[in-house]
């Protein structure tokens, strides 16, 4: 089983909505079986007394206009234990990266070359033909392009599963 986790800054806007495309992708193409796909923040900003903010509402909506629930997630930040527990941790961005591999005890991790492709943290872009950043709704308000980067990032991410590590 392949497993995957996605993180953000706070684990309410790109991270879960990348979560559950890439499980509507995987269910879609008869993989259940093979994945098992979380995410986390890499800040406590939406963490409240051990208690996570559930998914930005304009997240959930655009999810929801696609027909993908993600009723019942709440944030939850990233632990060090987690990088031995999963395959592939990845970010959204070059700031999630650095507290991705603080986190999770990997310096240098985050100097790694710019096409990370493949590495156990990278970014969710690398696998695509335009590397760099998903695009931050929390700032530019435009949730359908974020959700456009999620998807074209999540189908190349499950290509490149499918292509090197499914069947070994």
């Amino acid at each position: 089983m392949i497993r995957i986790l996605f993180c953000c800054h706070g684990n309410i806007c790109r991270s879960p909505m990348c979560e559950f495309i890439f499980k509507d992708m995987v269910k879609k193409a008869h993989l259940e079986d093979c994945f098992y796909v979380e995410s986390r923040a890499t800040h406590t900003d939406e963490i409240w007394n051990g208690q996570g903010s559930p998914v930005y509402p304009p997240a959930r909506d655009i999810l929801a206009e696609h027909g993908i629930s993600c009723t019942g997630k709440r944030a939850q930040l990233l632990v060090k234990s987690e990088y031995d527990e999963y395959d592939y941790l990845v970010g959204m961005d070059e700031e999630n990266l650095r507290y991705m591999s603080r986190i999770c005890g990997q310096p240098g991790a985050d100097r790694e070359p710019l096409n990370r492709r493949g590495k156990k943290i990278s970014l969710l872009m690398d696998y695509t033909d335009r590397p760099g950043s998903v695009a931050d709704p929390w700032y530019t308000r435009n949730f359908e392009v974020t959700y456009r980067d999620a998807v074209e990032g999540c189908k190349a991410l499950l290509e490149y599963i499918k292509e090197h590590d499914l069947n070994k």
